[in-house]
């Protein structure tokens, strides 16, 4: 049944009895208490259901009566934040969540309750469901080879259907700079011209950060930016004499080259800039988190990495955000509260997982990210064209195959706050090749963030099988794994 075709799995399904007809009839139906909030959820899986079964669908703020039903209940039972029930039968489809983020997810499982094109039945039954952990993300590099916001909004899309809540930015990196900062203008207009192989690069105005920031917001996907420091900084070294302890800008850099860049950390110059950069791109975020990179620091000496960070995440707090940083922080002196992204492997050092642990019990959230798991440019095999392999290969299997809950040693579950499967683009230039890379084991990120934790490789490439006709159909040119049983 459509039940047990969902993805990410639900927590609870159980499909009984007749189900309901969504045909030229059909009335999608808010009630008329319902919010401004709930109405526009009301109206954007309208369009979305429209969009793919040629109904007219229309939108109903008043009477009560048989259709596609979205209410609000403040105290239904165990759905918390992100939740929702779905109840189906022959009089219409009943959906029900504490909160209109709720209402929005119980619309993604609608639309994969019904065909993938033409009107159709949704089953009768019910489910009853909400997410294993908090933070679902995927992350974008801009940096290394740009995209535009067009495109970013389509990732969006492509990830909110299926639960995925956060996209994280990579907007700074040694190969560009890609985010306009009104009181550093070069950053943007010199260091944002170019990238890995030396095409032209390419920035975003505030305003279309802002409009992506929108677009997201309005599928509850949260946005957070990162700006990697005090590493992988060429671009921001080129763009500024003054950052450079010799006062001197390096060329621009096209290569894929990591760790030689830094910013000069006894230069207050350099912490006016950290000041600028951040307080304009929290002002930009409605979000609570800022990334600050911290990864690959190689040409910064310990003690300075150290210093460098604490004053950094001090401007995080002042601008009133959270700090994020990769898990290289643990080496240093994390902030109370601050996040730790971890992107170590199954060779990663005992003493490196060691301090991550520590950092943990000491009360700072872990967001996963292991490279030999969760890195969309890890090649699949050794017939991938394009991605990376210093992780070794990732074939879908092994982004699936594991528990967020119990990976790290020493770190309990309630200390991960979720998962994130980043996508690098050194070797990522085009769209076609973005979805490629990403799909379908961002679908395995989605599944290990949101559903129970039993993990039955079998089962879920079933599932991911009847999916094809859905990537297909929004145009998603992705991996057809050979160990999953496609379904043509």
């Amino acid at each position: 049944t459509p039940y047990e075709r969902l993805l990410p799995a639900p927590a609870s399904a159980r499909a009984e009895g007749p189900g309901y007809p969504v045909g030229a009839a059909t009335v999608i139906r808010t009630g008329p208490a319902a919010g401004a909030e709930v109405r526009r959820v009301a109206e954007l899986l309208a369009g979305q259901l429209r969009g793919t079964s040629g109904l007219p669908l229309p939108v109903d703020h008043g009477r009560a009566g048989d259709g596609i039903r979205l209410r609000i209940d403040a105290r239904a039972g165990g759905l918390g934040e992100e939740g929702y029930r779905l109840d189906s039968g022959p009089r219409g489809v009943t959906l029900t969540a504490r909160t209109p983020a709720g209402l929005f997810h119980a619309g993604q499982t609608l639309r994969q309750l019904l065909p993938v094109s033409g009107p159709g039945t949704v089953p009768g039954g019910r489910i009853t469901d909400a997410p294993r952990f908090a933070y679902r993300g995927a992350m974008l590099d801009i940096a290394r080879h740009f995209f535009t916001v067009d495109q970013a909004k389509r990732y969006v899309d492509q990830l909110a259907q299926y639960k995925v809540n956060t996209l994280h930015l990579h907007l700074t990196d040694d190969q560009g700079w890609r985010i306009a900062i009104d009181s550093w203008p070069r950053l943007a207009e010199y260091g944002g011209g170019t990238e890995v192989g030396g095409g032209p690069g390419g920035h975003w105005t505030k305003d279309r950060y802002r409009d992506l920031v929108a677009y997201a917001a309005e599928r509850y996907v949260d946005v957070v930016p990162e700006i990697d420091m005090p590493g992988h900084v060429n671009a921001a070294l080129a763009s500024y004499p003054e950052l450079n302890c010799d006062g001197k800008a390096p060329e621009r850099y096209t290569g894929t080259k990591v760790g030689f860049s830094s910013l000069c950390v006894g230069k207050e110059r350099t912490y006016e800039f950290v000041d600028d950069v951040l307080g304009e791109l929290a002002a930009l975020t409605p979000g609570r988190y800022l990334h600050i990179g911290g990864d690959e620091a190689h040409s910064t000496p310990a003690a300075d990495y150290a210093a460098f960070m604490d004053r950094a995440q001090a401007v995080v707090a002042r601008h009133g955000k959270t700090v994020v940083a990769w898990h290289q922080l643990a080496s240093a002196r994390p902030a109370p509260g601050a996040v730790l992204q971890y992107w170590g492997h199954d060779r990663t050092a005992a003493a490196e997982k060691a301090a991550v642990a520590a950092a943990a019990k000491a009360g700072h959230p872990l967001v996963l990210s292991p490279a030999d798991r969760l890195y969309l440019d890890m090649k699949y095999d050794t017939a991938t064209k394009q991605g990376l392999a210093w992780a070794g290969y990732v074939p879908v299997r092994r982004s699936y195959e594991w528990d967020p809950g119990s990976y790290l040693p020493d770190v309990p579950e309630t200390a991960v706050l979720g998962v994130e499967a980043p996508l690098w683009t050194e070797t990522i230039a085009t769209r076609a090749d973005l979805e490629f890379m990403a799909f379908p084991r961002v679908l395995s990120l989605a599944e290990l963030g949101w559903s129970p934790a039993a993990r039955d490789w079998g089962a879920y490439s079933g599932r991911l099988a009847a999916h094809a006709a859905r990537l297909d159909a929004q145009g998603i040119a992705f991996h057809r794994a050979p160990d999953v049983p496609w379904e043509e």
